[in-house]
């Protein structure tokens, strides 16, 4: 009960209410035309969609494979990796999938270790101290994680809808060289890598680099990690075979458009997970230009034509 405050109540009250409203009363397409027209001053051309963000908000109307629940399912979406790329490039699980935190043996975790949701994006925590993490906070981020909703709460992300949530430990991961867990996110149209970027400092300054197939960095700049021109971000030797892994995996989706995220610990590739909408679809990329050079790459016929 110490983090129940009064006006956090409040907040969460109120918050639930409207969000009751907007995201389960409104069908998918009014509320992501309004949300559009919100975040960058124009309609949605739903006839012909040409930036990548208006194309990622037509695939979850229209895009909807029953696969894609199991993919984004951060726990069950490792078998289904370890049977094409291999379980050794999966990162193990320390628990199996509970529906609270209080259900785990705390006493046989080891010192550090990673709990997180399978069914969202913002529930990870990691502890490098089992001995001063802090476990009533943990509890209580869980329980909100895990009664929150992130179809219906997060932008109509429709591959998130219906999945049956849980709670999982897995083993921590950090690379020995740059002290951190970077994250390299391969964007495959078709399933073929156009692109890929380098996420670093995620939990401190949050910044990433872009780059083309060969490891050529792009001026784009994301508005939400924006990159750092003057620090060297090496592109990892084996990013070949990450390429490779990422188009295996986007071969399974067999889609338009799919984001297949890397880890790169001491040399070793880690499978992240599954992203279809990035950023929900509502991200900002400077110069505007490189909105549409993605969305170019997207193509929709093959959906349009069935």
């Amino acid at each position: 009960m110490k983090y129940l405050h009064l006006k956090r109540f409040y907040n969460r009250v109120y918050s639930a209410l409207k969000n009751c409203i907007v995201y389960w009363l409104i069908p998918d397409k009014w509320y992501l035309s309004w949300k559009f027209k919100k975040v960058y001053g124009r309609t949605i051309d739903w006839d012909n969609p040409r930036s990548f963000n208006e194309k990622i908000q037509w695939l979850k109307l229209h895009d909807r494979n029953l696969q894609y629940h199991l993919l984004v399912d951060k726990l069950r979406a490792k078998k289904i990796v370890a049977d094409i790329i291999g379980s050794t490039h999966v990162i193990p699980n320390l628990t199996e999938g509970y529906k609270s935190l209080t259900e785990i043996e705390k006493d046989t975790l080891p010192e550090k270790f990673v709990i997180k949701c399978n069914h969202d994006a913002a529930s990870v925590m990691i502890c490098k101290d089992k001995s001063k993490f802090d476990w009533d906070y943990a509890e209580y981020k869980m329980k909100w994680c895990m009664a929150h909703d992130y179809y219906h709460y997060e932008n109509k992300q429709w591959a998130y809808k219906d999945i049956d949530r849980c709670i999982f430990v897995e083993q921590y991961m950090e690379d020995s060289e740059v002290h951190e867990l970077r994250d390299y996110k391969f964007f495959c149209f078709n399933g073929k890598v156009k692109c890929f970027k380098i996420d670093y400092n995620r939990h401190t300054n949050h910044q990433a680099n872009y780059y083309d197939a060969h490891g050529k960095m792009l001026s784009i700049i994301e508005e939400l990690c924006p990159p750092n021109i003057e620090k060297n971000i090496e592109v990892p030797d084996n990013i070949e075979e990450m390429i490779k892994m990422s188009e295996k995996l986007a071969k399974l989706v067999n889609n338009p458009f799919v984001r297949i995220d890397f880890y790169n610990v001491n040399g070793h590739i880690y499978f992240g997970e599954f992203t279809f909408y990035p950023d929900g679809g509502f991200g900002s990329f400077k110069p505007e230009k490189w909105d549409y050079i993605l969305g170019s790459w997207i193509d929709l016929n093959s959906l349009k034509n069935k």
